[in-house]
């Protein structure tokens, strides 16, 4: 039986691996589920698998949590010592789904006890990429893809010797606003932004798949995850999101993984690794698809997208700089204060800035990643109050 520990619970990564547990008890033991403020869900999630211990980041919940798990014999903590607590304890395998920065220390305690991390929080490799792996080789922790499309690539480098790939290709579905023109773009509103034509997923990463910086992120794990030049890393827009990821070997060959677009594939490939379990995912069916199509993306309409890939080039703290930015800029649309076309603007503008003041260094541990992170949040939201973004 595999010990299992979920951080982000109640979210939607965190809400299918529940889904996939609860069909295979006899396979899985929880040892810890965690959430930032939902006390009440939390709880009864962590009475559905039978968890040992429950956690919210949020101290204000712990009464709530206490109280929602009363009579039931699991433990209840708070705060962010607690997170790292539970990410700490002896569970053999980690579901690390902790939306943003915060969900960086709790997944390198589980990393430094060697566990093996089941990775669908994108801020590890964005933020700290390069210490993030380095770590994972020195601890012998096992760091398995949970995104469709990395996962899709893990599943496909098995078909040659990792030194005969030429190329990976991640798979973008080009997000609502695909043949949106640039006009349209100008003007689309948060509800547009929310509507994704495939997947079912949180505002955040719903809004960042409308500007494509969600696939500008992934190019950046993709580089930490499997070593790879950024030179040999490609996007490819996929509006039917069955193909995820593809690989390219030396001879031509090109091996790619194919499923219907269901979050519990993936995480249900990481869960039971090296061995596969029974998933409840609809199964793929091509006759009734019947077409396939693809097309190159246009960084002109999504500049998210090259501002990824020249962060990612950059080096250092770029990537951090890039993704606290981001997250403001996000929040900021959400909130109302900016336009859609604004996110990148002031993304791009926190990058100016950051280079100015020599922000971009490579950070030596979390702490310092955290603190670029900080930084970088403060830059961003001095511009936005400054009104100094101003979109094309």
């Amino acid at each position: 039986m595999r010990s299992v520990t979920i951080l982000g619970a109640t979210g939607s990564v965190g809400a299918s691996t529940v889904d996939l547990i609860k069909r295979e008890k006899q396979r899985f033991r929880v040892e810890a589920v965690t959430a930032d403020s939902k006390a009440t869900e939390l709880a009864q999630v962590a009475r559905d698998v039978g968890a040992r211990l429950a956690v919210v980041a949020d101290p204000a919940a712990y009464t709530e949590l206490k109280n929602a798990l009363s009579g039931s014999g699991i433990e209840a903590a708070a705060g962010a010592d607690a997170l790292d607590e539970a990410a700490a304890r002896p569970a053999d395998w980690v579901m690390a789904a902790i939306s943003g920065a915060v969900g960086l220390k709790p997944t390198m305690a589980a990393i430094e006890r060697g566990a093996t991390v089941a990775l669908a929080n994108k801020e590890c490799l964005v933020c700290a990429g390069s210490l993030f792996m380095r770590r994972a080789a020195a601890t012998g922790a096992t760091v398995l893809p949970v995104d469709s499309e990395h996962n899709a690539i893990f599943q496909a480098l098995g078909a040659g010797r990792r030194e005969d790939v030429r190329r990976i290709i991640l798979t973008a579905s080009g997000g609502p606003f695909r043949t949106w023109t640039q006009a349209q773009i100008r003007s689309a509103t948060i509800e547009q932004a929310l509507r994704h034509p495939n997947w079912s997923m949180g505002p955040k990463i719903s809004i960042d798949s409308a500007t494509m910086m969600n696939k500008g992120l992934e190019l950046i794990e993709a580089y930490h995850l499997f070593a790879l030049k950024a030179g040999e890393i490609d996007i490819l827009v996929h509006p039917q999101s069955v193909v995820h990821g593809l690989v390219e070997f030396r001879d031509g060959s090109v091996v790619a993984q194919l499923g219907a677009p269901d979050m519990r594939i993936p995480i249900a490939h990481c869960l039971a690794w090296p061995k596969r379990i029974d998933g409840p995912a609809p199964r793929l069916d091509l006759a009734q698809i019947r077409d396939l199509t693809f097309e190159a993306p246009d960084t002109v309409r999504f500049p998210a997208l090259a501002l990824a890939r020249r962060a990612l080039e950059a080096g250092g703290a770029a990537p951090t700089v890039l993704n606290a930015a981001n997250e403001v800029a996000v929040g900021a649309f959400i909130a109302g204060r900016i336009g859609f076309p604004s996110i990148a603007a002031l993304v791009e503008a926190t990058l100016e800035a950051a280079t100015v003041r020599g922000l971009l260094g490579e950070p030596a541990g979390i702490e310092a990643a955290l603190a670029v992170d900080h930084i970088a949040r403060s830059l961003a939201r001095d511009l936005l109050s400054e009104n100094a973004v101003k979109a094309s």
